[in-house]
């Protein structure tokens, strides 16, 4: 299948993408938030940039999107139709990426919680999930 977009318009679209700050980002914070949990963002001294950071638990949350890493069973994680040659090492990639991050954590003494996008449809459960999780 060829790309219906000029590399130019292509380019322009792609940078469109947002990597911080997304709905689904922002829902599980308002979340984590209203359940009376205080965490920091983005921690860059941590394997993985963990999306929220519990220093005093030594906990992190990871929230991922079910195309880029890969939700196993889930619909939104369908492969593209084109370009495969470039889009299944690249998802691949990032799916054994995060399970060497997560061993790094545990590793490093951090327990760590991964949120699917998919998941954020009920908020009870993901509150749920993360009481559990925190304690």
């Amino acid at each position: 299948m060829v790309d219906t977009l000029s590399p130019a318009e292509r380019s322009k679209r792609m940078g469109l993408v947002k990597s911080k700050a997304t709905k689904p980002e922002m829902k599980l914070r308002r979340i984590v938030s209203s359940m009376g949990y205080r965490y920091r963002l983005n921690v860059t001294k941590l394997p993985g940039k963990p999306d929220l950071t519990f220093h005093s638990k030594n906990k992190v949350i990871f929230l991922h999107g079910c195309f880029w890493h890969r939700h196993e069973g889930c619909k939104n994680a369908r492969w593209p139709k084109s370009k495969l040659d470039f889009w299944v090492p690249k998802l691949e990639a990032n799916a054994v990426r995060d399970k060497a991050t997560l061993l790094e954590l545990k590793r490093l003494g951090w327990s760590s919680l991964v949120i699917w996008e998919c998941e954020l449809v009920s908020t009870e459960r993901v509150e749920k999930r993360v009481k559990k999780f925190l304690g």
